[in-house]
């Protein structure tokens, strides 16, 4: 008679981070419906940070698993998803009738279009680029600017916040390469520039953190866009 083999514990702790981020993702929609868009906001940006955990935590205790990936990519949907849409809708959507509306609809749409497809070229893929903008980045990127317009309620902001989330959606859907930072291969030279440059960052923030966070996060999404006009303009010459 066969034997079952154990399980190994070590699966429990990515699934876990993975729940905390669906919950983290729930949890600001909660806040959202309540009124409190600055909690929602941040709440989506604690989701990334479990989000991030559970792969390399997977990794390092060498239990990764098809069911895992698949977990993953529900929990994302949800955290970076539809909760970054609601936050959308309740802070400004709401007031521009059906076009808040759809809107919203197109992240959560493109959003699982942009995840259908990572699964499916997965195994193909070069690990050091994403095809399009990642959705946690395009969900952080619309909460930073809830954040941002929450603190300066003097800026007419709605059209504008609007417009910028339609426009990170296509990204996420568009063919456009963004490094994923999983392997930095640098020679000793930049080294030096790449800690002064950190560093130079995380004294940004501590100082100004919402726009600071904010400036990097448009920053890496504009880097996309840029990156392929400047390499169709090399090819047109």
């Amino acid at each position: 008679m066969k034997q079952k083999r154990p399980y190994n514990l070590a699966y429990i702790f990515p699934n876990l981070l993975t729940s905390a981020s669906i919950f983290s993702g729930v949890f600001s929609i909660i806040n959202a419906t309540q009124g409190d868009f600055v909690k929602a906001a941040w709440l989506i940006f604690l989701a990334l940070v479990f989000d991030g955990l559970d792969g390399r935590v997977a990794r390092l205790t060498n239990s990764c698993s098809k069911f895992g990936v698949e977990f993953d990519s529900l929990a994302d949907i949800v955290s970076f998803g539809v909760a970054p849409a609601m936050l959308l809708y309740l802070f400004v959507g709401h007031a521009y009738g059906r076009f808040g509306v759809v809107v919203s609809a197109l992240f959560v749409i493109f959003g699982a279009i942009r995840l259908a497809r990572f699964n499916v070229m997965s195994a193909t893929s070069e690990p050091s680029v994403f095809i399009g903008v990642p959705i946690p980045t395009a969900a952080v990127f619309v909460s930073l600017l809830v954040l941002l317009f929450d603190k300066y309620q003097e800026i007419n902001s709605g059209v504008f916040l609007l417009l910028a989330s339609v426009a990170v959606a296509l990204l996420m859907v568009s063919n456009i390469r963004y490094p994923s930072f999983k392997k930095l291969d640098m020679d000793k030279k930049h080294i030096r520039r790449f800690f002064i440059a950190v560093t130079a960052a995380f004294l940004l923030i501590f100082i100004y953190p919402i726009e600071a966070i904010a400036l990097l996060f448009t920053l890496y999404i504009l880097y996309g866009p840029i990156r392929a006009l400047y390499n169709l303009q090399k090819k047109t010459h």
